[in-house]
């Protein structure tokens, strides 16, 4: 399985799986990983896309 890191700084992680996505805090990767299908992952990118989250983060 191949992590993923976003450029934007050091949080979360995210890898393929054969029907969805693993997801992880990169400080602590013995951690928890949280599972998701493919369509789970597509709406929460599309929403995040679409700013739906945007009030949740200070500018």
């Amino acid at each position: 399985m191949t992590w993923i890191r976003s450029s934007h700084g050091p949080a979360v992680e995210l890898a393929a799986l054969g029907d969805g996505f693993a997801m992880r805090n990169s400080a602590q990767p013995d951690g928890a990983v949280l599972c998701f299908t493919t369509a789970e992952i597509t709406a929460f990118l599309r929403g995040v896309k679409d700013g739906e989250f945007d009030d949740l983060i200070a500018d």
